[in-house]
């Protein structure tokens, strides 16, 4: 139990820094929260900031972004700097990236920026906002309306674009003398420039990115350090909700001059089955002293529980490391370990996603002087061109969905309880894997993808050279692409979640042949040096097999161009993409490469909302009168609808049954997300999630979860039931299961029963005369009840009814319930086409922190108090104040309607 109590002692099991004191007299590196206590201040405008810019940007002479999201991406424009800028001494930030030691960069004399009020200790910040982070400027509105706004529906319609300023006193002792101080961020939307005590340190620009600086030369120890942070968030630099601000945590590291360097171990395993597997280990050693030092690296491995905590004694060692370390220089070593019998890491349901913790301990001259911790899981992952993935030697579907960043309600600031939320409804559903769309995500949430068990594709970048919006990261792409690149493995690629690495998304590069193809080999030789282990990837819905693009990935990954891209005969003759379906023609120029879709469907719908008539076909465009309401701005939820390049859910599964080479999909997207709002601009959100903004899942969710989870008993019914106006009219009705028949019932009499066809996903009644009453259907599988459901005609709204997905939370001031409210008739059934206004207060230690109801359309701003229901629901988030334990009582009230409440428990 000895190496138990040393695991313990080192304290805080993270990924990659650790709290870690082994004993009372030796602190080896500490790794500090400094996300409370910010004060920030934002401009007003865009035009009223101050001059510190990284670089010049480009006029926007068409602001208009109303275009189709597969639109051809266009050359860059130049911009020529007519004023000081800091790049030059932002650049050299991103040295430890750069493996060419002629191509770092020199940083110039001197500190701009050090005059400027901001970073200056006596400034008086008394009048900025008190902030903790993570923090999005944006997310609490108001929302932006109208054809002309300045924030457009692209970027969510929310007041995204400015430049912000952050500033925080840290406090450092002068016992910690001597050691090297780091301030390291998760992720600051954009164009970050750190000054403390005001010094320019450094800062990155690319938003999505973490990245460290070195305070060491700049810190009074033993004194007040007043720290300030400028980020930069420019209007048309996304297709989509960036957020803004410090939406990241960001910590303070300390360590001894010779420590383990940032994300500086990297554990694979080779030769595993059940029995063995040969663990390798790199460790890289950095020295910030001046002079020579030896050393000695050991490290050891323990089980993890699903908490993080290890189990039991140590499972194996690797063999004591010597090494010597430069001055100011590093050093890696190398070693290999075999563990029997090793706890495999594989996917939910049918493996178990076990983990385990390197410790690593580095002494110098039989002194500890450093302690590191390295989560990391066991297990081979193989592609076959015939099979597709398999995941220690057993085939996996890839059952996936694409995710944006932002999480609804609250904007992009990370939260893990809402991120672990998102996904296990995802899991709920039958999803097993994610696409990080189109960024590197936050550390956290692969830390959720490890214990959860998905398997993840980590995604760096959307653009390369050319670009999507005049903004976008284009303009920083050839001095930043490769420490982005390299820094983003590097961080990440000890997550066993992860299968692929995908170095870009529907890039510009897809048009323009053999030079594009040069960019994605240099790209992608930056990716196999930081990580051999893992294939590559692109995902691509113009490159076609016989172009020069798709030879350079090591795996296949197809945007829509699997099942056709608007093969529609009303496409002919525009200059659209056209495409035919690609499956086999990848196959046939690409025998030997696995083949999958990056990006499927691209599906519309509102959560309870449906026009008639309804298509016939398995998948259609959305217009007006054919699924779609231009003057509500809706789509129908039949679910048969989708983007004019995308098909529907029904129609991507069977192509790929029948293409069983296919490893699988990732659908676009698997909750609705901000921004991006086709077909209806002056909307705020997405329309294609399979889950809405606010977490209640669409008819669609239970479409693939009747394919996806096909040993789950489940059957779902729509539309619903209410429809006085259709009174002997034709409603169709539409039934999703597992089983492979069912029989549908109206008021107690048969309308048949039906029997699924081959590729056939869904069973329907399409003649279905409207009475009020009753619908149930019995679902059958090898003819014997496999499920029952049944919908109602509800009658008049008369209560509010309240449900917590949680009602005990932790008092730490981070983490949430998530409270849905529902409109009920007096039987307690959701009234579906209710709309009612609903007010929300809250008694006890909490706080509401957004409330929200999934509709795209609705501009209220998310921190109010007061929200329509959208089709009988809305949603709350309570969040509890940090260190006030106690009873939370949440209450929902609404004219004409007997109140809710429900009680929460924070401890």
């Amino acid at each position: 139990m000895a190496s138990l109590v040393f695991v313990a002692l080192i304290g805080c099991i993270l990924l990659f820094d650790s709290c870690s004191q082994p004993d009372s007299t030796v602190v080896t590196r500490e790794r500090i929260s400094i996300n409370d206590g910010w004060s920030f201040y934002k401009y007003d405008a865009e035009s009223d900031a101050d001059s510190l810019i990284y670089d010049v940007r480009p006029e926007i002479d068409n602001p208009n972004e109303i275009k189709d999201a597969d639109s051809k991406p266009t050359e860059a424009v130049a911009a020529e700097a007519r004023q000081m800028v800091l790049k030059p001494w932002i650049l050299p930030s991103a040295n430890d990236f750069i493996n060419d030691p002629k191509k770092k960069h020199i940083r110039p004399e001197g500190h701009p920026g050090s005059d400027f009020p901001f970073v200056q200790a006596e400034f008086d910040d008394s009048g900025w906002q008190n902030i903790n982070l993570p923090h999005d400027w944006a997310i609490e509105g108001p929302f932006q309306t109208g054809w002309d706004s300045e924030v457009g529906g692209g970027m969510g319609r929310l007041p995204v674009n400015g430049v912000g300023w952050y500033r925080k006193k840290l406090e450092v002792s002068a016992d910690d003398a001597g050691k090297v101080i780091y301030l390291d961020v998760d992720g600051a939307m954009s164009y970050a420039m750190v000054w403390l005590n005001g010094k320019l340190v450094g800062g990155w620009p690319y938003g999505y990115n973490s990245w460290r600086l070195d305070l060491t030369p700049y810190l009074n120890f033993g004194g007040e350090n007043q720290l300030a942070i400028r980020v930069d968030n420019p209007n048309h630099s996304a297709r989509w909700y960036p957020g803004a601000g410090l939406y990241r945590n960001v910590w303070l590291v300390k360590t001894n001059p010779l420590h383990v360097a940032q994300w500086g171990t990297y554990i694979t395993s080779s030769d595993v089955s059940e029995q063995s597997a040969n663990v390798n280990i790199e460790i890289t050693i950095k020295n910030k002293a001046q002079i020579d030092a030896e050393v000695k690296a050991i490290t050891e491995i323990y089980a993890l529980d699903e908490n993080d905590e290890p189990i039991g004694d140590v499972v194996a060692g690797f063999e004591a490391l010597f090494s010597s370390v430069a001055a100011n220089g590093k050093a890696t070593v190398k070693s290999s370990v075999i563990i029997e019998n090793p706890r495999l890491w594989g996917p939910i349901p049918t493996q178990q996603p076990n983990r385990y913790v390197a410790v690593t301990t580095i002494k110098q001259g039989g002194k500890l002087v450093d302690v590191y911790e390295t989560n990391f899981g066991i297990r081979v992952v193989e592609f076959d061109p015939n099979q597709g993935v398999l995941v220690n030697g057993k085939h996996i579907q890839l059952k996936g969905v694409n995710q944006h960043h932002d999480l609804g309600a609250l904007g992009a600031a990370f939260n893990t309880r809402a991120a672990e939320r998102q996904l296990e409804l995802l899991r709920e559903m039958g999803c097993n894997a994610i696409r990080m769309a189109h960024n590197p995500p936050p550390p956290e949430l692969l830390e959720l993808t490890d214990k959860m068990g998905f398997l993840v594709i980590d995604e760096i970048f959307d653009s390369w050279e050319t670009k999507k919006t005049p903004h976008d990261f284009h303009l920083i792409f050839p001095e930043w692409s490769e420490p982005d690149a390299r820094s983003f493995i590097r961080r990440d690629r000890n997550h066993p979640s992860i299968i692929l690495w995908s170095f870009g998304n529907e890039v510009g590069e897809q048009y323009t042949g053999e030079a594009g193809a040069e960019v994605a080999k240099r790209l992608n030789e930056i990716v196999k040096e930081e990580d051999p282990t893992r294939p590559t990837t692109l995902a691509m819905n113009y490159a076609k097999p016989h172009m020069e693009l798709p030879v350079v990935p090591d795996v296949i990954g197809l945007n829509y161009q699997g099942e056709g891209i608007r093969q529609d005969p009303e496409f002919e003759g525009t200059d659209r993409i056209r495409t035919k379906p690609q499956y086999n023609a990848f196959r046939e120029q690409f025998p030997e490469k696995v083949i999958y879709s990056s990006e499927t469907a691209s599906a519309f719908s509102s959560r309870g909302f449906y026009n008639f008539p309804v298509t016939e076909a398995i998948s259609s465009i959305a217009r007006d009168g054919r699924g779609g309401d231009s003057k509500a701005a809706h789509v129908s939820s039949y679910e048969l609808y989708a983007v004019d390049f995308g098909s529907s859910a029904d129609k991507v599964f069977g192509m790929i049954d029948r293409h069983p080479f296919v490893a699988g999909e990732f659908v676009w997207t698997g909750w609705d997300y901000l921004g991006e709002p086709t077909p209806y601009y002056q909307a705020r959100s997405s329309y294609n999630g399979i889950i809405d903004l606010a977490g209640f899942p669409k008819d669609r969710f239970y479409l693939y979860q009747a394919h996806w989870r096909p040993d789950f008993p489940m059957v779902h019914i729509l539309p619903h039931w209410n429809w006085p106006e259709r009174i002997g009219e034709i409603t169709p009705v539409h039934v999703f299961t597992s089983g492979d028949e069912a029989e549908l019932f109206l008021n107690g009499k048969s309308l048949g029963r039906k029997k699924k066809a081959d590729f056939e996903y869904r069973l329907r009644w399409d003649e279905v005369v409207y009475e009020p009453g009753e619908l149930k259907v019995i679902a059958y599988k090898n003819d014997e009840v496999w499920a029952e459901k049944v919908v109602k005609t509800t009658g008049q709204a008369t209560q509010l009814l309240a449900r917590a997905d949680r009602v005990t939370i932790a008092a730490d001031g981070k983490d949430l319930s998530f409270v849905t409210v529902q409109v009920s008739d007096e039987e307690g059934q959701l009234v579906p086409r209710s709309n009612n206004p609903i007010k929300f207060r809250i008694d006890g230690p909490g706080e509401i922190v957004a409330t929200d109801n999934g509709d795209q359309t609705d501009m209220t701003a998310f921190p109010s108090h007061e929200r329509n229901a959208f089709n009988g629901l809305a949603l709350l988030i309570v969040r509890a104040k940090g260190g006030k334990p106690g009873k939370i009582i949440v209450t929902a009230e609404s004219t004409g309607l007997k109140e809710a409440s429900v009680e929460i428990r924070s401890k």
